[in-house]
């Protein structure tokens, strides 16, 4: 069955400016000191009675470093709605600091080392599967207004991007100049939570990791103190960062080489599927024989599959026929193909608020090929009910070019990553664990159960005893530590 040329039609790119700055939740307010005494220049807003008795208990409000008071959100707050929760996991943190400079994150976390006895989660988007960005009665370093996006060399490609910014605007920056950068599969996500976990996206096969991109980082680390790591400067605290960065401190800026990037093919394909377990079969000889420009996305339930799937060319007859095999597995009851700027596949969700609930329920894997075992370990999964999300994502091509010990990241040989959702943790791991004995390894990204043998699941042992390593030498308190946590080693060298 041919996939009709007809349906390539251009599809609108989003004028949203690229570099946004959150409005401030609190204008100056009229001079007064800490104990609201006149004369002394302050940004404290005066709360009143009512929202001060929404206080958490052994939290300091009143000793908030004077240079984040006006931009800090309390539980009594108006706005305090907007930053409770993040995409899944519903929260009620103590506070919420949001640091507009590198010298406001140092203050915030100065403040954090003084309440280590309350959880601490750092947000850079809030969109994070695991939902570790939120608390209970804890605090919360937002670092969202750090999202500018400059261009540094032109001629290099080489890019500045803040943590805070969302991946539809840096798309949108880098649109212009024909450049594009690897970055998930939703523009919505925050630059800071993908581009120190991996970044599993639409260029992935072509293009790498959003990891692999990256040239140098700042980052404030638990002690305050702000350090600068590449290739030559702290390449140790470089090599982590790159996979496990949630554990090493607070990133305050990134700098990307972005590649260059035209217009891309980008399609979304619907099957009729009556035997989960040949599709995903079926599906995973085609995706790894596809060639790496082409990266599928699929999304498996009971009875349909739904594939999304981005071709580095603008040329048609590329595009369908690095399709057409995918096309044919089974019947294909709906199809829209489209040439367009990857800044539009970025920009084609709209902004929605984060209100999530609860806790989510997400188990991940990472696998070299589907296998029989493995197809029908998930085939029973999907018939269960108890997941109501499977999705494929495809790996290999440029992202197994790198050697698995250049990064923290490590499962470089992985071809294929599994997401399940589902609402009832229990039962979701008891059909998802056949699936897990069939692993070769997980993305954290997509994890929210944080037992502890998550961890070695996600990292090789030497790449975790390096880890351990390295985190005593930079985190040797575990501030960082309300995540998937790497504790330090008892030893301080690392080889």
């Amino acid at each position: 069955m041919e996939i009709g040329r007809s349906a390539f039609t251009d599809l609108p790119v989003s004028d949203t400016t690229a570099a946004r700055r959150t409005p401030e939740l609190f204008e100056e307010v009229a001079p007064a000191d800490e104990a609201g005494r006149p004369g002394t220049p302050s940004s404290r807003p005066l709360r009143s009675a009512e929202v001060r008795a929404r206080r958490r208990a052994g939290i300091a409000y009143d000793e908030v470093p004077e240079d984040l008071a006006g931009t800090v959100v309390e539980p009594g707050d108006v706005g305090f709605a907007k930053v409770r929760s993040t995409y899944l996991r519903g929260g009620d943190p103590g506070l919420v600091l949001r640091p507009g400079s590198v010298p406001e994150v140092v203050s915030a976390l100065a403040f954090a080392r003084r309440h280590r006895h309350v959880p601490l989660g750092v947000r850079s988007g809030g969109h994070g599967i695991s939902g570790r960005s939120t608390n209970d009665g804890g605090l919360v370093i937002d670092v969202g207004r750090l999202d500018e996006i400059t261009v540094l060399d032109e001629s290099a490609r080489l890019v500045r991007i803040g943590p805070g910014a969302r991946w539809r605007d840096v798309a949108t920056a880098l649109q212009p100049y024909g450049w594009a950068l690897s970055s998930g599969d939703y523009g919505g996500v925050g630059v800071g939570g993908l581009a120190t976990a991996g970044g599993i996206g639409f260029l992935n096969r072509e293009h790498g990791l959003t990891i692999d991109h990256l040239r140098a980082v700042e980052m404030v680390l638990a002690d305050g103190a702000v350090v600068r790591a590449s290739e030559t400067e702290n390449s140790e605290l470089f090599w982590g960062v790159r996979g496990a960065g949630a554990n090493l401190g607070i990133a305050v800026a990134f700098e990307f080489v972005v590649d260059e990037v035209d217009e891309v093919g980008w399609a979304q394909l619907s099957f009729q599927v009556s035997d989960p377990a040949a599709y995903l079969e079926a599906f995973g000889r085609v995706a790894m024989a596809a060639p790496r420009e082409t990266t599928p996305f699929l999304i498996l339930g009971n009875g349909v599959a739904h594939m999304m799937a981005m071709v580095g060319s603008a040329d048609p007859d590329v595009i369908i026929d690095q399709l057409q095999p995918f096309a044919e597995i089974a019947p294909l009851v709906q199809q829209q193909v489209v040439i367009a700027p990857y800044a539009a596949v970025m920009n084609m969700f709209p902004e929605s608020p984060h209100n999530g609930r609860g806790e989510p329920v997400s188990r991940s894997a990472l696998v070299h090929k589907i296998t029989p075992a493995f197809a029908a370990a998930s085939a029973d999964l999907i018939n269960s009910g108890a997941a109501y999300w499977y999705q494929i994502r495809t790996v290999g091509g440029a992202v197994s070019d790198v050697a698995a010990d250049a990064t923290a990241y490590a499962h470089r040989d992985a071809n294929f990553s599994l997401t399940a959702m589902g609402v009832n943790a229990q039962r979701l791991d008891r059909w998802f664990e056949p699936v897990r004995r069939q692993s070769d390894g997980l993305y954290l990204s997509f994890e929210s159960d944080r037992s502890p043998e998550r961890i070695t699941d996600a990292f090789p042992p030497a790449t975790l005893r390096r880890l351990r390593r390295l985190k005593a030498q930079v985190d040797p308190h575990n501030l960082f530590q309300d995540n998937f946590n790497i504790t330090p080693s008892t030893s301080r060298s690392v080889s």
